[in-house]
């Protein structure tokens, strides 16, 4: 498995397991976790994206429960997880709406919180999980400054930023944001052409990709160009067709990294064929075009 260093003390491995729909599983028992981390790990999926907010506020719970009973986990994971989602479920069912929180003393009850729930000593990656309207910068920066001071989180980022606002916050803080969580896919392409994905690689910013598979969007339709196109190729490498959507990711220069979320283990064994692809350009654009619609200008 290929890794990427966001810092000098910090890689990650390129595919990342996402824990966004853990609680879904109608068996997700710390074993059964357990046996999905495990499987990851086999692959050299080493790193695992959680938010205080998934499962309802639930799923960093279910992560710690299980690093509870196999801590020997722990050593081989990279964990990140997210804050400043504040929604009226679980732990703020008290509230009347969704809404977003980047303050200080927010932000440190978030992140005291996650160590709790997880049952870790550090978090080795922090992100903003929204672009939130009433964000003082200096506040912000500040106190993600303070928290990789205090040992409690290694490195920080953002999701879901827009280069404006990844300058505003990155000209607050001191440390430098190392990632935007943004969805990309052969669904959702626009970061392509939208400045998003040029801004991160001008400043040396390794992008995630929520989504990479569009929600399993791209295999709805199998008479679509794109199934059409993802199976052709499959069958041309001998891999699943998910494994062309990612491989057509990989190839980015700017060195995505794919967030594959599934409680099916067979599929989660599937994730690593992605290496397995190289795409050529031609091909990379065939995908493209099959995606759009039509071909570019």
């Amino acid at each position: 498995m290929q890794r990427i260093n966001l810092l000098d003390n910090l890689s990650v491995s390129r595919i990342i397991y996402g824990l966004w729909r853990i609680t879904d599983d109608p068996n997700h028992s710390t074993k059964n976790l357990q046996h999905k981390v495990e499987t990851c790990l086999s692959q050299g999926i080493t790193t695992f994206d959680q938010a205080d907010i998934y499962g309802g506020y639930t799923s960093e719970s279910l992560l710690g429960q299980t690093l509870k009973q196999a801590p020997h986990l722990r050593d081989s994971m990279e964990i990140i997880t997210k804050c400043d989602i504040v929604a009226p479920i679980g732990i703020h069912s008290d509230k009347n709406t969704k809404y977003y929180d980047t303050s200080a003393p927010y932000i440190n009850q978030s992140v005291e919180r996650s160590l709790k729930e997880m049952a870790i000593e550090q978090i080795d990656l922090l992100l903003l999980h929204r672009p939130d309207p009433l964000m003082n910068a200096e506040e912000t920066g500040s106190a993600l400054d303070a928290l990789i001071a205090s040992g409690k989180v290694k490195a920080i980022g953002v999701s879901n930023f827009r280069p404006w606002d990844i300058e505003l916050l990155q000209s607050c803080s001191t440390n430098k944001l190392v990632t935007n969580q943004i969805e990309i896919s052969l669904c959702q392409h626009s970061s392509l052409t939208n400045g998003d994905l040029a801004h991160l690689q001008q400043h040396k910013i390794n992008p995630m990709a929520w989504s990479p598979l569009g929600g399993g969007e791209l295999f709805k339709d199998p008479s679509s160009a794109l199934s059409i196109k993802l199976n052709s190729l499959a069958n041309t490498y001998a891999v699943p067709p998910a494994a062309i959507a990612i491989a057509w990711l990989l190839k980015h220069p700017a060195q995505i990294l794919p967030i594959m979320g599934s409680n099916d283990i067979q599929r989660i064994k599937q994730f690593s064929e992605a290496f397995k692809v190289t795409l050529d350009r031609e091909s990379w654009f065939e995908l493209l075009q099959a995606a759009s619609g039509s071909a570019v200008p």
